[in-house]
Parts: structure tokens; sequence; C-alpha cells
């Protein structure tokens, strides 16, 4: 899929009536196919940007459209298909506590599938085989029958990211997927959106707050800082003084510090946790 962004400017979803917009008269043009990294600090704009691309926000200024189509100009039920070309992973995927594993990664399909056939599938899975090699592609394979609420943040996150393999979008948007990984679940889990989002044609844009993974496995490096464009460039044409400027004062955030109240999933050894009932 197509994207070209207009001078765009649009507001975050939480932001109150009347305040400044999140991303500012931004103009972008991303080619079908395409795999796009975007990194900036922390309010800078780049869940909005997602937001916007997804058809989930309209703007408050400038234009988008999607492979030729301005979406806001659509009818209600063009705007629905067109939406279901889209595939939007947040940094917390919204999985019901008490939903199989299974259920959760084959809703990647809802968009295709009409009611009756989305009813059934909540009871009675349709593509067991799929969802099985969707989540052994992120380590998962073993979580198949888990309910969602015994998984740990990372593995809700991978469950999130393994629904993309499921969907039939053109366009993948992935907000933040490693936030809550270790470094060798994140390679894996960036290794396999990208060769899939290639294998499949699918244009891939990802934020993300680890730019040393950006910089290694994405051709095409954008800048974001206070909702403005700061660069868009070759991931080898993005120099030390482009970063340093880009996050100057937050310099903790270059370096790739997690946060405390962030737990990052480990690829190692876990403690047993003993639940009393």
């Amino acid at each position: 899929m197509k994207l070209e962004l207009h001078s765009l400017s649009a507001r975050h979803p939480a932001a109150r009536v009347g305040s400044a917009p999140a991303i500012r008269d931004l103009s972008l043009s991303i080619t079908t196919g395409e795999q796009v990294a975007v990194i900036g600090p922390s309010g800078a704009g780049k869940t909005t940007l997602l937001q916007a691309l997804a058809c989930a926000l309209p703007p408050s200024a400038g234009g988008l459209t999607l492979d030729d189509q301005a979406p806001w100009q659509l009818p209600r039920s063009a705007l629905q298909r067109l939406r279901g070309r889209l595939f939007l992973a947040p940094q917390v995927p919204p999985l019901p506590p008490r939903q199989r594993v299974v259920t959760a990664v084959l809703a990647g399909r809802l968009p295709s599938m009409g009611l009756w056939q989305s009813l059934r599938s909540l009871f009675y899975p349709s593509d067991i085989p799929a969802a099985y090699n969707a989540l052994d592609r992120f380590d998962l394979a073993d979580k198949l029958f888990e309910r969602v609420d015994r998984l740990s943040g990372g593995e809700r996150q991978r469950v999130g990211l393994a629904r993309a393999l499921l969907s039939d979008a053109s366009l993948w948007l992935i907000d933040e997927p490693l936030s809550a990984l270790d470094p060798t679940r994140s390679r894996q889990a960036i290794g396999t959106l990208t060769e899939q989002a290639r294998a499949r044609g699918a244009t891939l844009v990802a934020t993300l707050h680890q730019v040393d993974v950006a910089l290694a496995h994405f051709p095409r490096v954008i800048g974001l800082r206070d909702g403005q464009l700061a660069f868009d460039l070759p991931a080898a044409e993005v120099s030390r003084e482009r970063l340093a400027a880009l996050y100057d004062q937050f310099e903790h955030e270059l370096r790739g510090e997690v946060p405390v109240a962030v737990p990052v999933e480990s690829s190692g050894p876990q403690p047993v946790v003993m639940h009393c009932r």
C-alpha cells in the first residue's frame, strides 16, 4: 500500500479539545512494500502518526491518501473496507484476558470474515495450524491453548505481533513492538516482522525506541521531534550528530535505557511464580 501525507496535522487520541496537534505539518511519501522505522524521543508524535495512518483519527489539518484514496472523503462502507486492509499493532495489545491464545491470534483474520464466521471462530478456532505456525515464528507455539491472562507482558506483546501474520492487510503499522522484550527476543521479533512483510509485499511502518534496531533492520529511518519531521534518510546516512540532535535532553532514550516501571521479558530462565487459590 502506498502512503502520502500532505502537510498533515493530527492530535493525540487522548488530547483535550483545543490542545496543540501531536504531529504538525508533516509531509511524507511511502511506496508500496517499503519498510520504514520511525524514531524520536517520547512525545515526538510517533503513536499519533500511526493512529492517523490507520484511519483511527482524522487529520486536524492537511491530508492523507492511501493507495490514492482520501479515507475521510470516502463513504462509511468504503472507509470500513479500507480499514480492513490495515493492521495496527498497539504497544499494549488489547487482548481479552480470558481468551485463549489461539483465538487471539486468529482474530487477525476478523476483517476478512463475515459476521457468522467471526462469531463461530470465538468457540471453534477455524485454522489452528496457521495460528500455531504464526506463534512458532515468535517462539510461542507452546502457548497455543494458554489463556491470555497467564502470559507475561512480553508474551502478550508477541501474540499481538503474531496476529499480523494471519492478517490479509497490505499495510502493517507496528507501535513500539519491542518495549517489553529483551535484546534476543527483540531481534527475533523484528526479524520475523520484516521478513514476513517483505514476503507478502506489505508496507511496514514501525515506531521504535531502540535506535540500533531501527538502523540495523530498516532501510529507511524517519526522525520525529516535537511532532515535526527532523529527518527522513536511508539508515546508512543517519549520523551520530543527527541522532544527538534528535534526542537532545533525552539522551537516556538514545542509549536504550528502559524506565524502571517497564518490565522487560527475558529469554533466559525465569523464576517460578506460585499462585495461591
